[in-house]
């Protein structure tokens, strides 16, 4: 704007409009080129006394109250008060406003002090109209940069309370498991342990007939290997939370990998009257870490178990699909009602009794979502209720060399 205002005002014959201009510009490019490029502040108060000490000359200098300074007053001071600190803000306001009450008052007590550069109503006309932009144009500036300014500080508040409200979710969540844990501790821990106490306790009294022995026993064996399991995926879930466990990936012969594991589940299976069979194709090769992936199919095989009844049977297989193998452990069991389908891979799913009052503690498929996800793989089910169900999870595998 000056490089229009200065040769225009020179043209004119408004000499001192055009120093004022200069002047103006001056101030305005001395405080921005060291704020922008030095990092030192600007000056308030050099702003805020050029503005008074121009004004006023150009005032007498321009028509006085005829001319066009009182239109560009309101401008300037209201371009001081957006770049100055708030506790400056009512004494400018007071400065300014004392500042044009009293040049009013000499310029109306003593007209002769006025200079009329301007001859006639077209004179008079131009100078409104070329000054007229200067204030619109400057209180355009500061309503769009105080826009911004409102709507940066506005995305940084709802930026926060998402974060809040995250982190409140997150304490909610993990509110939520340190109370699943307690109750697992306190309650499905405790309790095969009081059945093993009292076992011991009769049997030190000699208080067990011959032939109710080998049936209690019998029954404190299950619930001791389920107890056992249990504190495994208890430790194995505390664990995972406390400190990430390092992930081991290797080319695995996937039948090598998880043979001992079947074997074992395949006798547990065999116990309560459970066929478990398996047809695993000895030349598939998977990408994954061993410990990992013999814990989640001993879980899922574990909880086909726990929920067939007996005479029923379990199948394992394994296929090739689209350069993942795909293992899925199917069962001809109770099947998982559609309301619990949602849930069961939370903690906070409730943990259901199997066709013997066998009781899980509610981590088995938590930890086998959580190992299967952090070797790159993926875990689902299908499952209606009353007829059985079907866990696959899908894992890289290495493509045969041709």
């Amino acid at each position: 704007m000056a490089c229009f205002y200065i040769p225009y005002d020179l043209y004119a014959g408004m000499y001192v409009a055009s120093l004022s201009c200069l002047i103006l510009a001056a101030v305005f490019f001395y405080q921005y080129y060291y704020s922008r490029y030095h990092h030192k502040k600007h000056n308030d108060v050099v702003f805020g006394l050029a503005g008074l000490i121009i004004f006023s000359v150009n005032y007498f200098a321009n028509s006085g109250i005829n001319g066009s300074t009182d239109l560009i007053w309101p401008a300037y001071l209201l371009l001081l008060l957006a770049i100055s600190p708030y506790r400056q803000h009512l004494a400018w306001l007071i400065i300014y406003v004392l500042t044009f009450l009293i040049l009013h008052a000499i310029g109306y007590y003593y007209p002769t002090l006025v200079q009329y550069p301007f001859s006639g109503a077209k004179g008079m006309f131009i100078d409104r109209i070329t000054a007229f932009p200067i204030p619109v144009v400057t209180i355009y500036l500061i309503i769009k940069f105080i826009r911004r300014s409102y709507d940066k500080e506005k995305n940084i508040v709802e930026l926060r309370n998402e974060e809040i409200t995250l982190q409140k979710s997150l304490l909610e969540q993990s509110n939520a498991e340190k109370n699943k844990l307690m109750s697992i501790i306190s309650h499905d821990m405790r309790a095969p342990l009081i059945n093993i106490q009292s076992y011991l306790r009769l049997l030190n009294e000699n208080a067990i007939d011959k032939t109710e022995r080998p049936e209690l026993e019998k029954d404190l064996l299950a619930a001791t290997n389920n107890t056992m399991q249990m504190l495994s995926n208890l430790l194995y879930w505390t664990k995972s939370q406390m400190e990430r466990p390092s992930i081991n990936l290797q080319t695995l012969n996937l039948f090598s990998a998880l043979r001992s594991t079947l074997d074992m589940e395949k006798t547990l299976a065999e116990k309560k009257g459970i066929a478990l069979n398996y047809n695993l194709d000895d030349t598939i090769t998977v990408i994954a870490d061993t410990d990992m992936l013999q814990l989640v199919v001993r879980n899922l095989v574990s909880n086909a178990i726990k929920f067939t009844p007996k005479g029923g049977a379990i199948n394992i297989d394994a296929l090739i699909l689209g350069g993942k193998c795909k293992l899925t452990v199917s069962d001809n069991g109770k099947g998982i009602a559609p309301a619990e389908q949602e849930n069961i891979f939370r903690i906070t799913s409730e943990p259901a009794f199997g066709t013997n009052n066998e009781r899980g503690v509610g981590l088995g498929l938590l930890l086998c979502k959580e190992f299967i996800e952090r070797q790159g793989g993926s875990i689902g089910f299908e499952s209606i209720f009353g007829q059985g169900s079907a866990f696959f999870i899908f894992i890289a595998s290495k493509p045969d060399p041709e």
